[in-house]
């Protein structure tokens, strides 16, 4: 099942690339039709694993991947539906990929909730973080559809996708609302998490690498808003911030894991596997 849903997913996303190669309205919908396809199956899939475990399922390296990719989809259709803009879907369905050729690498098995994780905090503080991810998932894309489609459009071919100078600056103006709309919630995730960590190991905060990360995080996208409404800031200089916010989340989400276990560092975070 999980092979069928990455065969899925890689055609959307091929989908969206001749779309974006060759701005045909057919080649959009049927993008689009797949990619929904695709998260009705991954729906199932994650309600099938959440029958299984009796847990919620984003304990492990690999639930947590597919639970990434399932959640960036779905703030993905949700705003083409808003916005009725489909040139950012190959970033989002790319990443999703990635997201699940990694999770297919993984072992699958179902493992039991450690006691530490046994709590109430434990789905409110990684499902409103992961929210978050996939909102700066989006976002990310639509600031890199924005930086190409100003291009295009000094090019003078921004007609062939329905893109003007006014509609490209939407596109500026929709990263920042999607990364106003996560920004609580990351911050949420954050301080969530600290509320669980004193009450499973007695302290709010021991600088954890996945800790720290998420600090980095938090403040590159409080960064970003601040430089929005700062007239020097807010043009290229934030979408470069935007950018390193994405990277900055992907190295919390996956890098952590790989650089504690290659340093031999301690942490609370590392997913298992």
């Amino acid at each position: 099942m999980f092979d069928l849903l990455l065969f899925g997913y890689g055609l959307s996303c091929l989908l969206y690339l001749i779309y974006l190669i060759v701005p045909r309205r057919l080649t959009g919908r049927a993008a689009t039709s797949v990619l929904v396809l695709c998260l009705v199956a991954h729906t199932a899939v994650i309600v099938l694993r959440y029958a299984e475990a009796q847990r919620p399922p984003f304990q492990t390296l690999y639930e947590s991947l597919s639970w990434f990719a399932w959640t960036s989809v779905l703030a993905y259709l949700f705003a083409e539906w808003r916005r009725k803009i489909r040139v950012t879907g190959v970033i989002v369905t790319a990443v999703a990929t990635a997201a699940c050729i990694y999770a297919n690498t993984l072992p699958h098995g179902v493992k039991p909730l450690y006691p530490a994780l046994q709590s109430v905090w434990f789905f409110w503080h990684v499902s409103v973080a992961f929210a978050s991810y996939a909102i700066f998932v989006v976002a990310f894309a639509v600031e890199v559809s924005y930086l190409v489609a100003a291009r295009q459009v000094r090019r003078g071919r921004g007609l062939a996708y329905g893109l003007d100078r006014d509609s490209v600056i939407v596109f500026h103006r929709m990263a920042y609302n999607l990364i106003l709309f996560g920004f609580p919630l990351l911050t949420f995730g954050i301080f969530s998490g600290a509320a669980w960590a004193e009450t499973a190991w007695g302290r709010y905060w021991a600088w954890d690498p996945k800790e720290t990360w998420s600090l980095i995080t938090w403040t590159v996208y409080a960064i970003y808003l601040h430089a929005k409404v700062t007239p020097r800031w807010s043009g290229g200089r934030a979408s470069a911030l935007n950018i390193l916010g994405f990277i900055c989340m992907i190295f919390t989400f996956v890098g952590v894991n790989w650089l504690a276990k290659l340093l031999g560092l301690q942490s609370l975070h590392l997913y298992a596997v």
